[in-house]
């Protein structure tokens, strides 16, 4: 049965928005990495301003969401979607943080890669996030999905060789600091794989 009602596109908007803070947050950590320490502040500083612009479009999606009786997918899904993509904001704001708590010298090279590999996810994410608007078939978002978890799968490698190597001849203390900075990153990056997820569960409902 066709359902005439109409369902509210502006959580499309939502969510598109949300995915675009995802990626400027992404990418001002990896500015920050490449930079550091000239300008850390101001990067830190903007991502935090990020992290609040995504805190507040999440809070809208969800009032939205709780006042509207027609939604374009189910309200667990919605739910699932935005709480997704704010995760992965503040997992890189709390990253971002630590570098002057911790009196962070110098960035790791392996650091800066996984920055690389998580702008690249979280792009990914935000193009088939945009997709979500028109698409009803899983094959319309397949490449995106399966670019996302290869790059999981990347951020995983990365990650096991990163830690390795730390582990070769650096003092418990330097240890403890980069093991906790790549432990977020990575997470970050599977915070990516879980909207893709959310994201094929959502199309495989609705299709």
């Amino acid at each position: 049965m066709i359902n005439l009602l109409p369902k509210d596109t502006v959580f499309y908007d939502l969510f598109e928005k949300l995915a675009a803070h995802v990626v400027s947050t992404s990418e001002h950590l990896r500015r920050l990495a490449r930079t550091y320490p000239d300008g850390a502040g101001e990067h830190i500083a903007l991502i935090r301003q990020e992290e609040h612009d995504a805190d507040e479009l999440a809070h809208a999606a969800l009032d939205r969401l709780d006042r509207t009786f027609i939604t374009p997918f189910d309200r667990e899904d919605i739910h699932m979607l935005v709480g997704g993509l704010d995760d992965i904001v503040d997992t890189i704001d709390a990253l971002a943080k630590r570098f002057p708590l911790y009196h962070v010298q110098a960035i790791e090279p392996a650091f800066q890669r996984q920055a690389d590999t998580l702008v690249h996810a979280t792009v990914a994410v935000s193009e088939a996030v945009h997709r979500l608007r028109k698409s009803r078939k899983l094959s319309e978002l397949s490449d995106k999905l399966i670019e996302i978890h290869r790059l999981e799968n990347e951020g995983d490698d990365n990650n096991h060789a990163a830690v390795s190597k730390l582990f070769q001849g650096n003092d418990a203390l330097y240890v403890m600091k980069w093991k906790e900075f790549y432990d977020l990153i990575e997470s970050a990056i599977d915070g990516c794989e879980d909207v893709s997820n959310t994201l094929e569960r959502i199309i495989l409902k609705n299709g």
